[in-house]
């Protein structure tokens, strides 16, 4: 695949995978697919299922602006904040290089960078850590201990994450979702969901007091290990954070497209 090609494919993961983590979270979540604007929002406390996308190729500098303040007043409507994900790779040069000043014009604030990845990864070896084992999550003290490290991981309230995730049946049932207990208590997580032939890794965290012991790595490898086991599946795609985005090409990750995220000026 071509860069573009798979920057179109991140921020198609995105779309897809998103409409289904919202759908969980409320089956009367708005997943309208407008003219350019992807939205994907549950309106709940969990500002990651709160999210708009643009969807255009090559978007001239003007459409972009009007893209821009479409997906800002979308936002406003809303009862709860989220994000505007912003696939850089995928505007015109010209709206590449003014997209900050037409964000703020739409009254958007630039929040954090992140980094669209891919690869044809399959077959991993079993991962496995000196230090860690693993349990699937498939009841709700697995959720909530997943939805806690989250929480802590991004700086949400822990009644931010569990109001995403708790009483969830898809990350039960359906997403290959994994703890990583240190001494049996949840330190780090990840998972993998199927999505139109791929495994999307999501939601991956360490509990900052355990950070840097290569914790967050193996478990985004049991989670990639057990879907591609589960699935057949061989090519996975993630979005990464500035401090998730060193660990995934160890994986076999490449970086595709930057990414910007938005938030409503406050």
């Amino acid at each position: 695949m071509t860069d573009r090609t798979e920057s179109i494919e991140s921020m198609e993961q995105l779309a897809l995978v998103w409409r289904a983590m919202v759908l969980d979270r409320d089956p009367a979540a708005d997943v309208r697919d407008l003219p350019g604007i992807a939205v994907r929002w549950a309106d709940c406390r969990f500002a990651f299922w709160n999210c708009v996308t643009l969807t255009e190729v090559d978007a001239d500098a003007a459409l972009v602006e009007e893209r821009l303040r479409q997906a800002a007043d979308i936002m406003r409507a809303k009862r709860h904040p989220g994000f505007l994900w912003l696939f850089e790779d995928l505007l015109g040069a010209e709206a590449r290089a003014r997209v900050r000043a037409a964000a703020g014009k739409a009254g958007l604030e630039y929040a954090f960078p992140g980094t669209g990845m891919a690869g044809d990864l399959m077959p991993l070896p079993e991962p496995a850590h000196p230090e860690l084992t693993f349990v699937r999550v498939t009841t709700d003290d697995h959720l909530r201990a997943y939805a806690d490290l989250n929480s802590r991981a991004y700086g949400f309230p822990p009644e931010d994450g569990r109001d995403g995730l708790l009483g969830s049946t898809l990350w039960k049932n359906e997403a290959h979702a994994y703890l990583g207990l240190r001494d049996g208590v949840p330190v780090t997580c990840a998972a993998t969901v199927e999505a139109d032939g791929r495994l999307f890794v999501v939601l991956v965290a360490t509990a900052p007091e355990w950070e840097r012991r290569g914790y967050g790595e193996t478990v985004t490898r049991k989670a990639l290990y057990e879907g591609a086991r589960a699935t057949g599946l061989t090519r996975a795609t993630l979005h990464a954070t500035a401090a998730g985005a060193p660990v995934y090409p160890r994986i076999g990750f490449r970086p595709n497209s930057p990414m910007a995220f938005y938030s409503l000026e406050r």
